[in-house]
């Protein structure tokens, strides 16, 4: 997949390369797969204007609404868990500015993404267009319910922090998918990835993380987040 419409400024270029080797492979991301897409998806154009000289900075950034979009680590480690091989559908909770979006839409076949605010799933729409990017379906609503209509998914992606792993989310994955999640109080997580197996649910602990709260029927609810 080629990313972009238009020729990329040459100083985020060296950026985003600074950003695979300082921030990624010398952390311990260790996918080649991920670590390629990491350079070449234009992280800057996911970005708010305000926050495009910070756009390979090694932390996360405040986005439209009150959101975020997460630490480039975080994003290569998340989608590193996946174990994403090519022909995978992946559903994400949370689309953001849309940047994890196209991260995963050049490592499989196709995603989907809820998200709930519709301002920003409108954004995202626009970004991703503007990369040619066109295997990613966004819809708005309840992303602790999933999206039923596309399961089950070969990996489910959920970038907020949820109390536990929504039961929604497990039952949509597919035999032997998996869901990264961050799970935790409102404060800190943990990013687990959980992998549906024949005899049962595997939980494995990643990391410690900060995610903002997962609101939703199946997460916090307005009143606690």
């Amino acid at each position: 997949m080629i990313f972009g419409r238009r020729k990329s400024d040459d100083s985020f270029d060296a950026q985003r390369a600074d950003m695979v080797e300082g921030q990624l492979r010398r952390h311990g991301i260790r996918s080649e797969r991920v670590l390629d897409v990491m350079g070449r998806v234009p992280r800057e154009a996911f970005v708010p204007d305000r926050h495009r000289a910070f756009a390979y900075a090694d932390n996360a950034l405040p986005v439209e609404h009150g959101q975020s979009i997460s630490q480039p680590y975080m994003v290569a480690l998340m989608t590193q868990a996946l174990e994403l091989e090519g022909p995978e559908r992946v559903l994400e909770i949370g689309t953001g500015t849309g940047y994890q979006a196209a991260v995963l839409a050049a490592l499989c076949a196709a995603v989907y993404s809820v998200e709930r605010i519709p301002e920003l799933a409108e954004t995202a729409r626009t970004r991703l267009a503007d990369q040619g990017i066109a295997n990613v379906t966004i819809t708005v609503g309840d992303g602790t319910c999933g999206w039923p209509e596309h399961a089950p998914y070969d990996g489910i992606i959920v970038t907020a922090g949820a109390p536990k792993a929504p039961q929604p989310l497990l039952n949509q994955l597919a035999a032997g998918g998996r869901l990264v999640i961050p799970v935790g109080d409102r404060v800190s997580q943990m990013l687990k990835a959980f992998t549906k197996r024949a005899d049962g649910i595997r939980e494995q602990d990643l990391c410690a993380c900060k995610f903002v709260p997962l609101l939703g029927a199946h997460g916090w609810s307005e009143r606690e987040a």
